[in-house]
């Protein structure tokens, strides 16, 4: 990777259970840059790009949030003067303190605020990580525990896109954040800190890009080794931008679908058809993936396969409700097997004690 961080700093945050306080620990200066910072901030955009389930909006527009302590107001001042990082995030942390107050739950995480660069895109990244107790054993064999930061349970954590943001500050996908955790939203307080709203739907621009690579594989008659083939093209595509960060480009992907030498391509196809696609938006790769495969799980059973078995190999019976499986894979054939045989075994083995217990004299005297 080529990430360049321009300023970055760290503050901690503790907010006990019941509490209305937060104490906050800040650094004296800015942090040096170093190796160590770096792999730790390129840790970071792999995770967040790692994220499945993100949504994509912009600041708040409106007199009621144009003042001095807003976060839009303290990120265009720092804009503006760029060696003025440390008030900017010293005011951020106070915003979110402010935010964490407002709700009765606990707290605890190293709030970290970056300005980088990284594949020619300039972002402003703010994370809350929390913290995760681990134990270790030292020379003498003594177990302590101690604690570390977990940068794989990041789950609040916000990306704002600077350029996109510089060009079109009413715009409402440029700033991306993870959905939600486990028991409450996200946007109880860290979208409130940051002043956020959401904005483009990117799980419904995935559905709606997923019916139009349908359609057209179905409009240009393509037979079904054709049709696959288009479908893992849109899959390779969109897991290639989400790796990378970048937004699905309608016509960047319309390169990449094949067409017949006369056919039509696909970027002309969804500009002549209502599909509501913008010409280049965030998307959820969960619904992409959806598109080679079909898959499901519930009540124990998990399912999956690919959709180019479906009627042939996999066919399923609507009136019954039975999905039938005609090409078992080698692994799980041998597993079914040793169950049949564990089966039988045990079915024997019950079958040849009771034949013991009805032959066996009886202990008891006749009448």
């Amino acid at each position: 990777m080529s990430l360049i961080i321009t300023n970055i700093d760290l503050h901690y945050l503790t907010k006990a259970e019941n509490s209305a306080e937060v104490k906050i620990t800040s650094n004296k200066g800015l942090i040096e840059v170093n190796e160590k910072i770096n792999a730790f901030m390129e840790n970071l955009h792999s995770t967040y790009n790692s994220k499945g389930s993100k949504s994509f909006g912009g600041f708040k527009q409106g007199p009621e949030v144009d003042n001095a302590q807003s976060f839009m107001k303290l990120l265009q001042d720092y804009l503006d003067d760029q060696e003025q990082f440390v008030p900017f995030s010293n005011q951020a942390v106070m915003r979110l303190k402010l935010e964490l107050e407002k709700y009765e739950l606990a707290e605890t995480g190293y709030l970290v605020t970056c300005h980088y660069e990284m594949l020619g895109g300039r972002y402003l990244f703010v994370c809350l990580l929390p913290v995760s107790e681990h134990y270790y054993v030292d020379g003498e064999l003594n177990i302590s525990a101690d604690t570390h930061v977990d940068t794989s349970k990041m789950t609040l954590a916000a990306r704002i896109d600077l350029f996109e943001y510089e060009q079109n500050p009413q715009g409402n996908r440029y700033i991306s954040f993870i959905k939600g955790r486990a028991g409450r939203k996200v946007a109880d307080f860290f979208l409130d800190f940051l002043g956020c709203e959401e904005g483009i739907d990117a799980k419904q621009q995935s559905h709606n890009l997923v019916q139009a690579v349908e359609d057209f594989v179905n409009v240009n008659q393509l037979n079904p080794e054709e049709k696959q083939n288009t479908r893992k093209e849109l899959l390779s595509y969109c897991k290639e931008q989400n790796q990378l960060g970048q937004e699905v480009k309608l016509k960047e992907l319309s390169e990449v679908i094949p067409v017949e030498d006369n056919g039509e391509k696909f970027f002309e196809f969804c500009q002549q058809n209502d599909y509501e696609l913008e010409e280049s938006f965030p998307h959820e790769q969960a619904v992409i993936n959806k598109v080679t495969k079909y898959s499901g799980y519930g009540a124990g059973i998990s399912v999956s396969f690919e959709r180019s078995h479906f009627g042939s190999d996999v066919r399923y019976n609507p009136e019954k409700g039975t999905l039938t499986i005609y090409k078992v894979p080698p692994n799980l054939k041998e597993q079914l097997l040793k169950l049949i045989e564990d089966h039988n075994k045990a079915q024997d083995a019950v079958s040849d004690d009771s034949n013991t217990a009805a032959t066996a004299p009886s202990d008891s005297a006749p009448f």
